[in-house]
This record gives structure tokens, C-alpha cells and sequence, in this order.
């Protein structure tokens, strides 16, 4: 399978990309007063690997029937000192709220997510050192 983007230079340092039919825009007000018109691609990398991840632990978990939870993944990433800036440690918390959530298997989709599914992961993993935590109703139950 092959994937393929399309980017559209429009301004300044602002691009309009299309992936998979959907447009949105990509921009950096690096050297310029100018306000962002759209997203920087480094975050948006952090974005790619919770969203890659969350629908993987959302999909374990609707496989083994549990519901009644709502999920939010807080990401950061620190970014080198040294030109290209690139991401050296990513943290992610996944954060579920809800009743009575299975502990075992919330820990268990996560981890699966992280070391088998994820393909985002797998590869940012080989360029930062990512480190997940998980909390239910704002308790860390697990840390890698």
C-alpha cells in the first residue's frame, strides 16, 4: 500500500496539504511576525502518534466490550538544542475517565497499541525516546 500526500505553497511560509481528500494547512511563523494560519509539522507529528495510538487502544477496547469511558491523550515533546530541532523525548498520558474501567485491560490495549500496532510509534520511537503513562480518573495506574 502506498500512501500520497499533496502540499500547495500559498504563502509566505504557509502550504495547504490535502491527505486522503481532506485539506488542511501547514504553517511556521519562524523569522516572521506573521500569526499562525495553520499547523506546525512537528506537532503535528505528536498528534499523528496519539491519534494512531488512541484508535488502536479504542479499538482493543470495543473488541473486548468495554465502554462508558472517555479517552484524551495529553503529548509532549522536548526538543533538541542543535539544528534540525528534533524531538528527543516524547511523553504521552493517556487519560480515561469513566466507571468501574477495567484496569488490566486498559493497560493491556495501551500496551499493544505502543509495541505492536502503532505504526507511528514504531517509528518515532527509533528517533526519540517515548515514555507512556496511563491514568483513570486522574490515577496513575501504570508507567513504561
Amino acid at each position: 500500500m502506498t500512501s500520497k500526500t499533496q502540499l500547495t505553497w500559498l504563502e509566505n511560509l504557509t502550504f495547504e496539504a490535502e491527505v486522503d481528500g481532506f485539506k488542511f494547512k501547514l504553517d511556521s511563523n519562524y523569522g516572521s511576525e506573521n500569526p499562525l494560519q495553520g499547523m506546525r509539522p512537528k506537532p503535528l507529528l505528536l498528534a499523528a502518534l496519539s491519534g494512531c495510538s488512541a484508535m488502536d487502544a479504542v479499538s482493543i477496547l470495543t473488541k473486548k466490550r468495554i465502554t462508558g469511558y472517555q479517552l484524551r491523550i495529553d503529548m509532549e515533546g522536548e526538543l533538541t538544542d542543535e539544528m534540525p530541532a528534533t524531538y528527543s523525548t516524547i511523553r504521552m498520558n493517556f487519560r480515561f475517565t469513566g466507571e468501574n474501567l477495567p484496569k488490566d485491560h486498559i493497560i493491556r490495549a495501551v500496551e499493544l497499541s505502543i509495541t505492536k500496532y502503532c505504526a507511528v510509534h514504531v517509528m518515532l520511537s527509533k528517533a526519540a525516546k517515548i515514555t507512556t503513562t496511563i491514568y483513570i480518573n486522574n490515577e496513575e495506574i501504570w508507567h513504561d
